[in-house]
């Protein structure tokens, strides 16, 4: 059985490490992946959207999220729908400030082990939980606005726009728009690739999860545009190149 495992706990510190140790003392046969622990401390959005992202590459087995900002507080800790409520099937005694060692890892780990689901608490109703909601562009005429999701470690910033929504306005490869965030203004090029254009040019493209990106060929996007998560960013049909 595999178990997958996304944090934002970084890897500077043990959690990561520990949070493996437990999954191994309780199934010693298991094989984790880890798909990142670089999500951004408490931003749940990005955590849920990388996850949504990378699951379809996974094999079968038992997914371990864990972005917790309400750890020790009255929030329910979650299998599914099932409330994480069996002190058998966690460590005790449970930290009030790392549930992923003490809840949520070991939970993985016996439901990897086969343990029911049911077993480990009380079921929940689907509606009864709290869905996060991810910021629907606004495309009018000539324009969309849109915004940040995910800035990853080159400095490529996602935005919650396709290549569809990009089509609607007429932008297809080639076509130069003007792009605002914040303060700054400045011009791209709608391209496939980075290559499609010069060295040092804003490039707009899909990025390899279906959605649009703003680039910089063979440089930092995000750095230049102070752009972060949530950041708005309009998108403006200027001339064809």
């Amino acid at each position: 059985m595999t178990i997958t495992f996304l944090s934002d706990f970084g890897l500077q510190d043990d959690f990561v490490g520990t949070c493996h140790g437990v999954i191994k003392r309780i199934a010693p046969g298991t094989d984790v992946i880890d798909i990142t622990h670089g999500i951004e401390p408490q931003q749940i959005l990005q955590g849920a959207l990388v996850l949504a992202s990378t699951l379809p590459y996974m094999p079968e087995g038992v997914h371990l999220a864990v972005v917790d900002p309400g750890v020790g507080t009255d929030r329910k800790a979650l299998t599914g729908a099932w409330e994480l409520d069996n002190p058998a099937y966690r460590l005790e005694p449970v930290s009030r400030t790392f549930h992923g060692r003490d809840l949520f890892a070991p939970a993985a780990a016996h439901l990897a082990a086969g343990v029911d689901p049911a077993e480990l608490g009380p079921p929940l109703e689907p509606d009864a939980l709290v869905r996060i909601d991810v910021p629907a562009a606004t495309i009018g005429v000539g324009f969309v606005l849109a915004h940040v999701l995910i800035v990853d470690r080159f400095g490529n910033v996602q935005l919650n726009l396709t290549t569809d929504d990009l089509a609607r306005l007429g932008i297809e490869p080639g076509t130069r728009v003007e792009v605002e965030i914040g303060l700054q203004r400045f011009y791209a090029y709608a391209a496939s690739t980075f290559a499609d254009v010069r060295v040092g040019d804003v490039v707009l493209y899909e990025d390899a999860y279906g959605n649009v990106a703003i680039a910089i060929n063979a440089g930092n996007a995000a750095e230049m545009l102070a752009a972060r998560p949530g950041d708005t960013v309009t998108i403006t049909v200027r001339a064809r190149a």
